[in-house]
């Protein structure tokens, strides 16, 4: 068993987001898929291959998927599958791996900014509570099923740390 659809995976299974410092073009997103797809297909743990899915959202976050009732991922196959996406993210000119930025939504747009810059913002009025912002520290399936990795700042740790004027307890 290795790879098949994110669909296919249970709730409670394990998951990684990585960001992309930058949205990935039409063919150079599919070429990032295939790629991603790839190294997948022959992802093992301890040499037993792991049950797992990937998959390119909003053109920007790979969400990478195990089902753990099948194989644990070890120490070893995630480093790989980090240093993997290191290289990639080299290769096509991203940041894969880099999780301190705030990623929020502006219209359309996905934006990435130091968490200096969005206090900035919020401190300005750019952003608000009601500003969408992501959430790339997920582990669960269940929770990105759920609609937590896009929700309002108000119900996630950016409310506390950029509004707490504005936030009630």
């Amino acid at each position: 068993m290795a790879r098949i659809s994110f669909g296919e995976l249970p709730d409670h299974g394990r998951l990684w987001i990585f960001p992309c410092s930058r949205a990935l073009s039409g063919r150079e997103a599919e070429t990032f898929v295939d790629t991603v797809h790839s190294f997948l297909d022959d992802w093992k743990a301890h040499g037993v291959p792991l049950c797992c899915a990937g998959e390119l959202r909003d053109s920007q976050f790979l969400i990478v998927g195990v089902d753990v009732d099948s194989e644990l991922p070890s120490g070893c196959s995630i480093d790989a599958l980090v240093n993997q996406l290191r290289t990639l993210g080299s290769d096509i000119g991203v940041s894969l791996v880099d999780h301190t930025p705030v990623w929020y939504r502006e219209g359309t747009d996905i934006r990435s900014v130091s968490r200096s810059q969005f206090r900035a913002l919020a401190g300005a009025g750019t952003v608000t509570l009601a500003t969408k912002v992501f959430d790339t520290s997920l582990t669960r399936i269940h929770d990105l099923r759920s609609g937590d990795l896009e929700r309002p700042a108000s119900d996630m740790w950016h409310g506390q740390a950029f509004f707490r004027d504005q936030v009630t307890a």
